[in-house]
């Protein structure tokens, strides 16, 4: 069987470096690395390395190193952990080496992945998942993890509920990789974006940290509008969340270092054309029309970040 990681950023480089440590040598689990130039050329001359408090130092290497995911074969069991913004490319790469048993487990942000994967590729087991992490890349080849060990929820396929994870869990646990499953993923995953939406977006278009947005009046004042957007979304669409999720998540900020930024705050602020502001913006717009839901915040902040990105 072979097991395949796409990306080898913080979350792809954390959790494919505890797989291709574990089931080296192994003859019965082979871990795939899929990486771009110049992540690529870095690990296949000096292996991968995780800085981390689980104490994982050394580079490692994977049974196989390929740089796009069309080199694959038959995917088996791949994790796709890139930006949102190149999730269609890689479905586009692997729609064809799927099998009915093939699964694909997409470790990235965003409420609206499962669907989008599922516009592409047809076939196949696709598991919903949400990941909890506080990593990055260092430099090309490194990757440096804080705080607490990585999480992975998965959920059923909606497409195959009668699909058993259990082989999938133990391999992910073999590796000492925190991982629960459940019934229904979407809630946490909804619960996530509940936080980094907001956040995500009002920092972007202020270029003020979480700590700051969370302080300011008027700034806090936009996420929170922002939030009842989404929470009549999710309501509208049937997704379970606690009542207090606008207080537990302006609660979850406070637990951020205050001067911490956002990553579609750095990119935006960078000019960098390829960012969240679809994954978060646009995704709650086209929700709102979906349903019938108006939602004038998100529409105003995600106006005003384009307009920063000279796309106005």
């Amino acid at each position: 069987m072979e097991l395949a990681i796409v990306g080898l950023g913080g979350v792809g480089g954390y959790f494919g470096y505890k797989l291709a440590q574990r089931y080296a040598g192994d003859n019965k689990l082979a871990v795939t690395f899929i990486a771009r130039d110049p992540t690529y050329s870095v690990t296949k001359q000096q292996g991968l390395t995780l800085l981390s408090p689980e104490c994982f130092k050394k580079g490692v290497w994977p049974a196989r190193l390929l740089s796009k995911p069309s080199e694959l074969s038959v995917v088996d069991t791949v994790l796709i952990c890139v930006k949102e913004y190149d999730l269609e490319r890689v479905c586009e790469q692997i729609k064809n080496k799927m099998t009915e048993r093939s699964v694909i487990i997409p470790l990235m942000n965003g409420v609206d992945i499962y669907e989008r994967i599922r516009r592409i590729v047809p076939n196949g087991i696709v598991l919903p998942a949400c990941v909890y992490i506080a990593s990055h890349i260092k430099e090309k080849g490194v990757v440096e993890h804080r705080g607490e060990p990585g999480k992975i929820i998965l959920g059923k396929d909606p497409q195959h509920p009668e699909f058993s994870p259990d082989q999938l869990l133990a391999t992910l646990e073999n590796a000492k990789i925190d991982v629960a499953f459940k019934s229904d993923a979407f809630p946490d995953i909804w619960m996530k974006f509940f936080f980094i939406a907001p956040f995500g977006l009002v920092s972007a278009r202020h270029n003020r940290s979480i700590g700051e947005v969370n302080s300011n009046p008027e700034l806090q004042k936009r996420a929170r509008a922002i939030m009842e957007e989404i929470e009549a979304i999710a309501y509208g669409k049937g997704i379970p969340l606690p009542k207090d999720i606008i207080s537990r998540s302006f609660s979850k900020a406070g637990l951020f270092p205050f001067h911490t930024p956002t990553s579609l705050q750095l990119d935006v602020q960078s000019g960098k054309p390829d960012n969240e502001l679809g994954l978060f913006g646009e995704t709650i717009i086209r929700y709102g029309k979906e349903l019938g839901i108006t939602v004038p915040e998100t529409e105003r902040v995600t106006q005003e970040i384009k307009e920063i990105l000279g796309r106005g």
